[in-house]
């Protein structure tokens, strides 16, 4: 997963404002947020999921200290990274999280 530039990854007061204004409710605009914030997560973990299988071999040997060391700095990437929330958010206000409401409730559409 490459690394958003825009993205800040500590936390950051924010105007709420820009976050009503989408959904005209800052409670819907957190429901959106969370949702795909959940979807980010969920991809996340199946990438660092996948990175750290290539180290899963069972053998225990010399090199196991060497492969040690890139499953710290893969795990170590992937903690400088933005969280999914504060990436969710930069989308919602950027416009790029699309949603409608059904029966009063707030569906995403990525």
């Amino acid at each position: 997963m490459k690394l958003k530039h825009n993205i800040p990854t500590t936390t950051v007061t924010r105007d709420l404002n820009p976050l009503i204004e989408p959904t005209g409710n800052l409670y819907q605009s957190v429901v959106v947020i969370g949702k795909r914030a959940r979807d980010l997560a969920e991809v996340e973990k199946q990438e660092i999921s996948k990175k750290l299988s290539e180290f899963n071999h069972g053998i225990d040997n010399l090199e196991e200290v060497f492969e040690n060391r890139e499953q710290i700095e893969a795990s170590r990437q992937f903690e400088r990274m933005p969280k999914p929330i504060a990436m969710a958010i930069e989308e919602f206000l950027e416009g790029k999280i699309k949603f409608r409401t059904v029966n009063n409730e707030i569906v995403p559409e990525f």
